[in-house]
């Protein structure tokens, strides 16, 4: 049987089209990207809270393969990324090969055909001989079941689903949560709303934002000479690197991390909000923030800080742990995602049927943060353990597609492929105990790590090391995934 596309692609986002977008550039148009939204950007076409922005400089946010000399500033906010995104797309003709408003429910790896049969919740459906996922690790968001959340009279809603229809000038509002999220918008609604209360389960590391606009001359100079660009952007990546060796565990004690402290300090100086807002953990245990402006608005007059936790919500607001009602018009959950599943209610299904879900039973795994042993010609864009909490995820996402370009190579030679077991266990194993020494392996609690200490989500090393380990693909780590026939009798 002949499959109705080479590869589906799940997902537009920054990862989905980086992959349609390598596959474009090597002559390849038989593959479909598959979107669940009416328009493209990920993450970025899904977070439109007041001040969203990235924290990563924009020079190394954005493709190798398409520079812009057009950034407004060094860390560009969101309507800007996701114009970015959508001028590539249409730049490159990739719109014909994108097919929106397609929610992916299912995907079925079919041995009889080796094809993956893939069904979406308006009942189109789809053979492909490779599929890709690219769902990204922070789309679903998360909304903790708090005692009457059901009971609340005021508008609430989660960060992510930014309600703009929701008038907050004047309004007393409450916002559960304090991480990446929350210190961009907190700032922007602490302007117009009556009374700001936020509650913090446990302060953030947060440093500096180096942030400011490129001149028209710069930009001019970027038009005119890309190698400049390109400078930038290497320059950018260095200095990330660099900060790597910075924030492995231990090496620095709280009392001597100097820029986070210098400049919580430089901004708070009440001694009792200075205490909520320090860090008892090793710096880098949870994502470091970067903000100039979250400490000041904690010290306005319409700004409240409760550590004292939520307990409740009631009619009339969020009741903390200490009893306190906190009144209030509207509850912003600031509560994060949900980030260990990754592939989130979708279906995978492969060798004898079995279910992703149950092949990760004890949490998300994947050879090179790609492959997963039982599910051949399956391979995964931002993956199990390739986030990186000090560089740019494109460049991660750009090595993921050109190793499964390479991988795609084998595959239409040898038949579909399927990682070995014992393959990716080593692999696995060995990328934990380097886990064990970096700052995610911390005394906090994080969304990077389960109950038990496994961290999911995290690459060990550098990103250039990750690029490095990629960068050959290795048909002696794979199998085929075809059946023998049986004998006749």
């Amino acid at each position: 049987m002949t499959a109705d596309i080479k590869v589906a692609i799940l997902g537009a986002g920054f990862a989905g089209l980086c992959m349609g977008l390598k596959l474009q550039a090597r002559g390849e148009t038989d593959f479909l990207i598959l979107e669940k939204a009416d328009r493209v950007g990920g993450t970025w076409r899904e977070n439109t809270y007041p001040g969203c922005g990235c924290d990563i400089p924009s020079h190394l946010y954005s493709f190798s393969f398409a520079l812009n000399p057009d950034w407004p500033r060094v860390y560009s906010a969101q309507p800007d990324i996701l114009a970015y995104i959508e001028g590539v797309v249409a730049q490159n003709g990739l719109d014909a090969q994108i097919r929106l408003n397609t929610e992916v429910t299912s995907a079925v790896w079919d041995a009889a055909t080796n094809l993956w049969r893939i069904t979406a919740a308006d009942g189109f459906a789809i053979t492909a001989e490779t599929l890709v996922t690219a769902w990204g690790q922070l789309n679903r968001p998360k909304i903790p079941q708090i005692p009457g959340h059901d009971a609340f009279a005021g508008a609430a809603f989660h960060s992510a689903r930014w309600d703009h229809g929701v008038e907050l000038a004047g309004k007393r509002v409450a916002v559960i949560g304090n991480g990446a999220s929350a210190i961009q918008f907190v700032p922007e609604i602490a302007k117009v709303a009556g009374q700001l209360t936020l509650f913090q389960r446990s302060p953030n590391w947060i440093v500096p934002r180096l942030d400011r606009p490129y001149t028209a001359e710069e930009m001019a100079a970027f038009r005119a000479n890309p190698a400049l660009m390109q400078a930038v952007r290497d320059e950018i990546f260095r200095m990330a690197e660099d900060r790597l060796a910075a924030r492995r565990a231990g090496t620095l004690p709280v009392e001597e991390v100097p820029i986070p402290l210098a400049h919580l300090r430089a901004q708070i100086t009440d001694p009792e909000l200075l205490a909520k807002l320090t860090p008892d953990y090793e710096l880098g245990c949870k994502r470091v923030l970067i903000s100039n402006d979250f400490y000041p608005a904690l010290t306005r007059p319409n700004v409240t800080l409760v550590t004292d936790g939520v307990a409740r919500l009631s009619p009339e607001g969020v009741v903390d742990g200490a009893g306190r009602l906190h009144e209030a018009d509207v509850v912003i959950y600031a509560t994060g995602f949900e980030t260990r599943s990754f592939a989130g209610d979708l279906k995978i299904r492969g060798l004898d049927g079995l279910d992703l879900n149950t092949a990760w039973a004890d949490g998300p795994e994947a050879y090179l943060g790609i492959t997963t042993p039982g599910f051949p010609n399956l391979f995964m864009l931002y993956g199990p353990n390739t986030n990186l909490g000090h560089n740019s995820i494109i460049y991660m996402l750009e090595a993921q597609a050109d190793y499964v370009l390479q991988a795609l190579e084998a595959a239409a030679a040898a038949g579909p492929i399927v990682v070995r077991p014992e393959v990716s266990r080593a692999y696995n194993d060995e990328l934990q105990a380097a886990l064990a020494h970096t700052p995610w392996a911390g005394s906090c609690t994080s969304w990077y790590k389960t109950e038990g200490g496994k961290i999911l989500n995290n690459w060990p090393h550098t990103a250039q090391a990750y690029a490095e380990a990629v960068a050959r693909f290795d048909a002696g780590a794979y199998a085929s995934a075809v059946r023998a026939s049986e004998p006749a009798e």
